[in-house]
């Protein structure tokens, strides 16, 4: 499966922004599907899950102020992201689980200014 994430762009604090994710195939039957983040120096971070059935994790640095959600029909997941923070400046990855293995996208960059 190929993911192609977009959303990303520069954001002052206190802001919003949407992330999407297009999958190449249909997502109907994916188990899990997810955001990771990876900040300057730091390593990468998962932030939200959702599963098959719309079952949702979030991270406790994202929790109230992130929500991840699925369109079937247009095999997409979004991470609505708000209240930004300068902390939440990183690229952010998309991904999915499969028996087949680990699918990620190509990033897209966030950045926050105060």
């Amino acid at each position: 499966v190929q993911l192609q994430a977009s959303g990303g762009g520069l954001v002052q604090a206190g802001g919003s922004l949407r992330l999407s994710c297009a999958a190449s195939e249909s997502i109907s039957s994916i188990h899990i599907m997810g955001w990771y983040r990876q900040a300057p120096g730091k390593e990468r971070e998962p932030l939200a899950t959702i599963s098959n059935i719309g079952s949702t994790y979030y991270a406790n640095s994202v929790e109230g102020r992130f929500t991840i959600s699925r369109e079937i029909a247009k095999n997409t997941i979004h991470l609505q992201m708000n209240s930004l923070e300068r902390e939440d400046t990183a690229v952010y990855y998309c991904c999915v689980w499969k028996p087949s293995g680990t699918y990620w996208g190509q990033g897209t960059q966030v950045t926050v200014s105060s």
